[in-house]
């Protein structure tokens, strides 16, 4: 009695070779006829010696060289343009090491070959009551397979070494000047690597993604969140997919998982990531040359310069010069602030060499130290009066005019009073 996996094969290769010869006009006769040459050539004597004749056409491999270049493949060695290529069965240890990659996920065998042997294909792939796979049965000569290939036309051995040739590797290992290569330096000389598409992972990832994407439970849930409706579940989207054609119209020319899989797989992006641009820069050495340039105050130190060139000396001139040097100031308290809210994902210990009392400004942690004394503060208030002075001269050049005394005063002033805002 036959593995019902291995019955519903022949039934369905009959129902398909039937159905392409019968028409509408088709008489009782001919279909009578027909029914028994359809018994005949799917009978276990003709068909068995005849597929395992043309199962040398086709090889097993977890890296098909068609997913890499169409135009190669199993078979004779062509030496005029070489597109025999072995095929490869990599067996890697797995290791729960974070990669996805040949061995870190279980993915299935895939096969390539002649496109019209693969009914072979998948009769040596199915899979029997025992969970095993019929092509196992055969090579450990089971008694599955014995019932199997015993028939009165050919040998066992023979049958069996036809079907096993499916995954036999050849004796010469052989690639493809098609094949993508690189040489690999290795000690005092080069190793060259032809590279291959691990399919199984391919259509494995394929399998997660569409599982993922269109499950019975996330249509469930994405029709409850189109509503509106709660849910104490959630679902996941992946973004971005591109979806990727091998073999065109013919995808049974590349490899059997391909034509399972219609041709298609799955892309997931791999894009750079976006980066942030940073407007806020903690700095390194120095707040005032890499957090807080002299330059994003331009317009006010034109304004002071407008006022220190009239030549007058009255209330209104007095009050807008200590309006602008007061909006200097809080430019650079603003600044303090931003600065203070990035330091804790900018700042670097290891790699930093801001001066001590910039230290206690503007890190956090510094908190207490900032309370406890003023000795950072008096430094601090004497540099920023020095980088007022410095940035009005910087930004006017030539055209600046020379501070005296009573404008160095007034700056110092200013900051004196505000001082307490830089905390």
């Amino acid at each position: 009695m036959l593995d019902p996996a291995i019955s519903t094969f022949f039934d369905n290769r009959k129902e398909t070779w039937l159905k392409n010869k019968t028409n509408a006009s088709t008489s009782d006769e001919e279909l009578v006829n027909l029914q028994r040459e359809c018994d005949y050539i799917f009978s276990l004597e003709e068909w068995l010696p005849k597929a395992a004749k043309r199962a040398g056409s086709r090889a097993t491999a977890t890296h098909p060289s068609k997913f890499t270049h169409p135009s190669t493949g199993v078979g004779p060695k062509n030496e005029k343009n070489c597109t025999y290529v072995t095929p490869v069965i990599c067996k890697s240890e797995k290791y729960s090491d974070g990669f996805m990659r040949t061995g870190s996920i279980k993915s299935k065998l895939d096969s390539l070959g002649n496109a019209g042997e693969l009914d072979v294909d998948e009769f040596v792939n199915l899979i029997m009551l025992d969970g095993d796979k019929l092509i196992s049965h055969i090579e450990l000569e089971t008694d599955l397979a014995k019932s199997l290939l015993n028939i009165k036309s050919v040998q066992f051995e023979e049958l069996k070494e036809g079907f096993l040739s499916i995954i036999t590797p050849a004796c010469n290992i052989s690639t493809s000047s098609k094949i993508k290569q690189v040489y690999f330096p290795v000690a005092d000389d080069y190793h060259l690597l032809s590279l291959l598409t691990n399919s199984g992972m391919i259509f494995a990832m394929r399998e997660r993604i569409d599982t993922i994407r269109f499950s019975d439970a996330t249509k469930e849930f994405r029709e409850l969140k189109k509503k509106n409706d709660f849910s104490e579940f959630g679902f996941a989207e992946i973004y971005n997919i591109t979806t990727i054609g091998y073999g065109g119209d013919n995808p049974w020319n590349i490899s059997r998982l391909n034509t399972e899989n219609h041709g298609k797989a799955h892309l997931l992006s791999s894009l750079p990531p976006s980066i942030k641009q940073r407007n806020i820069h903690f700095p390194k050495t120095n707040f005032f040359t890499e957090s807080h340039h002299y330059y994003e105050s331009r317009e006010i130190f034109y304004a002071l310069h407008k006022i220190f060139k009239t030549g007058y000396n009255n209330i209104n001139i007095r009050e807008g010069r200590d309006y602008r040097l007061q909006e200097l100031f809080d430019r650079i308290v603003d600044k303090m602030w931003a600065v203070r809210a990035v330091a804790d994902s900018q700042y670097h210990a290891q790699s930093s060499n801001l001066k001590k009392h910039q230290l206690i400004w503007i890190c956090n942690g510094y908190e207490l130290e900032r309370d406890k004394d003023d000795q950072w503060l008096d430094k601090l208030s004497k540099e920023i009066s020095q980088w007022i002075i410095r940035s009005y001269e910087r930004t006017l050049g030539r055209q600046a005019i020379r501070l005296g005394e009573a404008e160095w005063i007034k700056i110092n002033e200013i900051v004196e009073k505000n001082k307490e805002a830089l905390r």
